[in-house]
């Protein structure tokens, strides 16, 4: 019961209580994390009547931070159709729809950046859903993934409207939903935009922020889709966070709906964990702490943006996307994507799968594969491309400091 009450108390303590222009910015972040990630949004699965409350809670929060609607009709909404699985073959499937919400704040310039979050997420679980959880279904609140990313761009959207704040661009704040579909919502709002907004020059996207290491790494994709990207990230993170960059503009995150449009973008992510895609995921896990760090590392990234508005595309290479779609195979392991040492560290072994059976653990570094070394997660991708299901391969693992061999079969 505690589990449900304390985001009811949180919500009608933003509405009563707090000024959210002055509240505390880790509190306010607690009280966005606490709703959307409570028991009573049952998941926040796209199509339901839980993403739908969540999707109001996005537009009353934008209404309170002064924000323009830039949905349907006058509204933050923008409603679009999805066919959700389990609800028949996809030739029947009954048509349930969803929305983006759209906040804008206009600076009358003729440039707008797009920062946004996606809010829905698994539901209840269950077959085709994503999730990772074995076991009767629970819902899935994703205080991780994500809220903590919805709770970032409020976040910004307070200090953006801020004294000193970059006024040469607008900025659209988005919520996208059907992320986990297929980022349904985003490839939809890249080719709908709003009406008579000006040129959308960069992409800003939070996905799963919320769990920043005592290490200190931030992970930071599409560093490579403008040349200005590195400077700026260096400069914003220094004395704050280690950023660990990937330049490919391509990956499983809404940043690359508008990558494929041709536009700047980054996602900025802190790392999977043993809670992704699984009940666990909940508030007491979030880093708010972290939260407000990263807030402030990407703050300093738009400050520094030039005044002129020229944020120059780059093409990249998109290496990742290649050698992930290439293995037939896997380990079954969750792969830490915020590592910055040698070889690839697990950040999580997935019952009965061919890693939990040779008997890997959480923490274990591989530095080889079947006589290959593995100095990254991209070697490591590249090795189980060379392979079949039901080949048998030596691994070498480093654990506390000691060298394990080991063998697994796909």
């Amino acid at each position: 019961m505690l589990k449900l009450l304390f985001p009811l108390f949180a919500a009608l303590f933003v509405f009563t209580s707090l000024d959210a222009q002055t509240a505390p910015r880790d509190m306010q972040m607690k009280v966005d994390v606490a709703y959307l990630a409570s028991d009573i949004l049952a998941g926040r699965a796209a199509g339901s009547p839980f993403a739908d409350e969540a999707a109001a809670y996005l537009a009353m929060r934008m209404g309170q931070l002064s924000l323009k609607p830039m949905g349907d009709e006058q509204t933050y909404l923008q409603r679009f159709p999805i066919i959700v699985a389990g609800h028949g073959h996809m030739n029947d499937a009954p048509q349930l729809y969803t929305s983006n919400v759209l906040g804008y704040l206009d600076n009358k310039a003729s440039q707008t950046i797009m920062i946004g979050a996606h809010y829905d997420h698994l539901g209840f679980g269950g077959s085709g859903s994503g999730s990772l959880h074995v076991g009767d279904p629970e819902p899935h609140n994703g205080a991780d993934d994500n809220a903590s990313g919805v709770a970032m761009i409020f976040d910004l959207a307070q200090r953006l409207q801020q004294k000193g704040a970059n006024k040469s661009y607008n900025y659209l704040f988005v919520g996208w939903s059907a992320e986990e579909m297929g980022l349904i919502g985003s490839k939809f709002l890249a080719e709908h935009l709003p009406a008579g907004m000006p040129t959308l020059v960069g992409v800003i996207n939070f996905d799963m922020v919320g769990r920043l290491s005592q290490e200190n790494v931030l992970a930071v994709n599409g560093t490579g889709t403008s040349l200005i990207w590195p400077d700026l990230l260096a400069s914003a993170s220094k004395d704050r966070v280690t950023i660990k960059s990937h330049a490919s503009g391509l990956g499983p995150s809404d940043h690359a709906s508008f990558y494929l449009k041709d536009l700047p973008v980054l996602h900025f992510f802190t790392g999977q964990h043993p809670q992704y895609h699984k009940p666990g995921d909940d508030i007491h896990l979030v880093n708010f702490e972290g939260m407000v760090t990263i807030s402030d590392v990407v703050y300093d990234v738009i400050q520094a943006l030039p005044k002129s508005g020229e944020i120059p595309f780059t093409k990249t290479k998109d290496e990742s996307m290649n050698k992930v779609s290439a293995f037939k195979v896997t380990m079954g392991v969750m792969p830490d994507y915020v590592y910055a040492g040698e070889g690839m560290r697990i950040d999580g072994v997935l019952d009965d799968r061919p890693a939990m059976k040779a008997g890997l653990e959480r923490g274990d570094v591989l530095v080889e594969l079947d006589g290959k070394p593995v100095k990254d997660i991209y070697d490591y991708m590249k090795c189980l491309g060379e392979h079949e299901k039901g080949d048998s391969v030596n691994i070498i693992v480093e654990r506390k400091g000691e060298k394990l061999k080991k063998r697994i079969t796909f």
